[in-house]
């Protein structure tokens, strides 16, 4: 049986994936019923599988951080201590990353392949432009998206879909937390 593969990512409403302004993380709007669901889902078993960008991005990120800062919550360092892939043409061995592999190649034959041998869930957070690939492909089987209540209208970037395939989405669960923050689990499917 197939590992299901959950692309997990945060969003602006208006689609952005960060913001360029003096935002903050989580947009500033973060709360505790947030930051303990986050680190409940990160409390299963489960791979990381991240691209080079995303890599990069947290490895810069938790260098930065100090014990106090936002970065380091509790579901980022289970984030951290979690078996991860990178994969990547571009980086190098050895990884900055407690237990991660590299990987060298497609996105789409690698996950392809992981998802039939791994005896876990995978999960991806971030890595925007491999998932989308991933979607395209029909390897992602979930996408679960956290809408914070910001519009970036003038400060948004990474728009987290664009130039991705049209998607018919199920919601298949969501949920309101801390009053203001959605989180929507949906079941992609090509349209065509």
């Amino acid at each position: 049986m197939a590992a299901t593969y959950t692309f997990d990512v945060f969003s602006s409403l208006d689609g952005f994936g960060a913001a360029s302004a003096n935002w903050g993380g989580y947009w500033g709007k973060q709360g505790p019923e947030l930051l303990d669901h986050r680190l409940a889902v990160y409390g299963a078993e489960q791979r990381m599988v991240f691209g080079a960008n995303t890599y990069r991005a947290f490895v810069g990120m938790l260098a930065s951080s100090t014990e106090e800062s936002e970065v380091r919550d509790p579901w980022v360092t289970r984030m951290r201590d979690l078996p991860a892939t990178v994969v990547s043409t571009t980086l190098q061995r050895p990884l900055d990353w407690p237990d991660a592999t590299l990987v060298s190649g497609d996105a789409v034959e690698v996950v392809a392949r992981f998802k039939e041998e791994s005896e876990v869930p995978l999960r991806s957070h971030g890595s925007l432009s491999m998932n989308r690939a991933l979607m395209a492909a029909g390897l992602v089987d979930r996408v679960q998206v956290t809408i914070f209540p910001v519009i970036t209208g003038q400060t948004g970037v990474d728009p987290i879909f664009q130039g991705a395939a049209d998607f018919d989405l199920e919601l298949i669960e969501s949920r309101t937390l801390d009053g203001n923050i959605q989180e929507l689990i949906y079941r992609p499917t090509l349209h065509v």
